[in-house]
């Protein structure tokens, strides 16, 4: 084990470009920790840490007991498979943004920027009348072909439209907005519902659709909880609750303007979208 150890990391040919080659393995295996931090992934990668533990110390010159190590062995064969099939979500979403990254240093997302405000004044607004409401916003991957299971509207995205459009008795009112290229795509849209049976009972289906569409894409979505007026963002299968306006502004920020326009967008001042809810 320790010779596989030392061959895979090059430590025989031990160099400067050895360390930034263990570096930069580091830094990806960092990466990985934190996106599958609080996760089923993270129970599943502890749990093949273990069955590789429990191989290792079974080996041959520790506690030799053969027809563990061997049945854990041939178990350990079939992980590659296992892997893709338990994170084919992540790893699907992991290969887009890889292949989309190049191009997005180059590329300046200017003119968002009142979608972030339209956004959180609109559903904070929704929630201090006990309305509830599904907004998606896409990022990377496309949402076509979600949108296109609703009306499709291609409008501006703006507080008035998404208090219309969830207003009861609008027939739009039940199912997602979606939120593409910066405008409304489609209201009245289908989702699909999160699969988790670890998650809480408490959760309408609202919010299970969030959950979902953001578990199958990398796309953030807003709901509003209308038994118990409260605000939540769903991103990367997991959700925040009990938002105010302000931050789910700057969640928002965070999110789709990610770099130097979000930490523009986090320096200004808390009135500034706190004090729209009250308008």
């Amino acid at each position: 084990m320790l010779d596989w150890f030392s061959t895979a990391l090059h430590l025989s040919e031990f160099s400067w470009l050895a360390i930034v080659d263990i570096a930069i393995l580091t830094w990806l295996i960092y990466l990985l920790l934190l996106r599958i931090q609080g996760t089923r992934a993270a129970q599943a990668i502890a749990g093949l840490i273990l069955v590789i533990f429990v191989h290792f110390i079974t080996g041959p010159g520790l506690i030799h007991l053969r027809t563990i190590h061997d049945a854990l062995g041939y178990l350990l064969l079939y992980i590659p498979f296992a892997i893709i099939v338990l994170f084919q979500n992540p790893i699907r979403q992991a290969l887009a943004r890889f292949g989309w990254q190049p191009l997005a240093a180059f590329l300046r997302r200017r003119g968002r920027e009142p979608l972030v405000d339209e956004v959180a004044l609109a559903a904070t607004s929704l929630a201090s009348k006990r309305i509830g409401a599904l907004i998606v916003i896409e990022r990377k991957l496309g949402l076509r072909a979600f949108y296109e299971t609703g009306i499709v509207l291609d409008a501006l995205v703006s507080y008035d439209l998404l208090m219309n459009i969830f207003t009861p008795g609008s027939p739009l009112h039940d199912g997602a907005v979606i939120i593409a290229e910066g405008r409304i795509k489609a209201a009245s849209s289908y989702l699909p519902l999160t699969t988790d049976p670890d998650l809480s009972r408490t959760y309408g289906t609202r919010h299970r659709a969030a959950i979902g569409i953001t578990q199958e894409t990398d796309s953030i979505a807003v709901v509003v909880s209308e038994e118990r007026s409260v605000v939540s963002l769903a991103e990367e299968g997991r959700i925040i609750e009990d938002l105010s306006a302000h931050e789910l502004a700057d969640l928002l920020a965070e999110a789709l303007y990610p770099g130097d326009e979000g930490r523009e967008r986090k320096d200004q001042p808390e009135a500034a979208v706190v004090d729209t809810t009250h308008a």
